[in-house]
């Protein structure tokens, strides 16, 4: 009796996929904070210790394209910009909080 070997597809486990996006200097801090309230990039600059311009550009560009963030211009002046979890992004509040507490 031989055994076949089967090939299956290399697929990133989903689990995986949301720890790799969570991870990083600045987006637990950034989703949390977007957990509360919205969020504005300016006050996420004075807020997060070690954060610059772009690494937290790019962090939210990431929640963005990830479908967690969505970008609000608030066209009030002065003119600014705020981030609001989508619904997506609500639906992590549960495991990020399980995550908080496991630590």
């Amino acid at each position: 009796m031989t055994d076949k070997i089967q090939n299956i597809p290399n697929e990133t486990c989903p689990a995986q996929a949301l720890l790799k996006l969570l991870s990083g200097k600045l987006k637990p801090e950034i989703f949390k904070m977007a957990v509360d309230n919205p969020i504005r990039f300016s006050v996420l600059l004075k807020q997060i210790e070690g954060a610059n311009k772009q690494t937290l550009s790019i962090a939210l560009k990431e929640f963005e394209e990830a479908g967690l963030l969505e970008k609000v211009i608030i066209k009030e002046k002065p003119l600014h910009i705020e981030y609001n979890l989508t619904e997506k992004g609500k639906g992590l509040i549960p495991i990020f909080k399980q995550l908080e507490n496991v630590l």
